[in-house]
């Protein structure tokens, strides 16, 4: 094998980008557990969050994260117990349902949100001037919807399935 092959920008590239998301998720993940959260939980909280009226239907919820239809099910049914979420079934196709986050999950949002967000400060935006932020995040947008094209699916969605 061409010992250059190991100097390639490519290989590089995706190594950077792992190894900077591992640092973070390792700095996240404790951050959520104080809060008494995984780092799926929080991801699922803050998608609902962002999404039209605070819910997503579960197979969007899916193909949002790194989730299977099965997988999303078994978070949401724990999230259901401790009243983070709860289900709504979608007035227009019965097979389907919305989760939705609940007043008690927004709250666990609103606690936990600023100590992510001095984290993100800290160790991943302060690291950047505004233009490199800039060209990232136009970077990472690319990327993400190449190789994860369902990752923004039903987050614009019209309301009129709202319940």
């Amino acid at each position: 094998m061409d010992q250059n092959v190991f100097d390639d920008p490519r290989i590089t590239a995706v190594g950077l980008l792992v190894e900077a998301h591992a640092g973070l998720a390792a700095r996240f993940a404790a951050q959520f557990e104080e809060h008494g959260l995984s780092p799926v939980e929080f991801e699922v909280l803050t998608r609902l969050a962002r999404s039209p009226n605070n819910q997503l239907r579960m197979t969007d919820l899916a193909a949002q994260t790194s989730l299977s239809t099965s997988g999303v099910t078994r978070v949401v049914d724990r999230m259901e117990r401790d009243r983070l979420v709860c289900r709504r079934a979608c007035p227009s196709d019965r097979r389907s349902s919305f989760a939705v986050v609940t007043t008690a999950g927004l709250r666990r949002l609103d606690d936990v949100l600023p100590g992510h967000l001095r984290i993100i400060e800290q160790w991943f935006t302060s690291q950047l001037d505004p233009a490199q932020l800039d060209g990232l995040l136009d970077g990472l947008r690319r990327v993400r919807d190449a190789v994860h094209p369902g990752a923004t699916a039903g987050s614009t969605e019209p309301a009129q399935d709202a319940a």
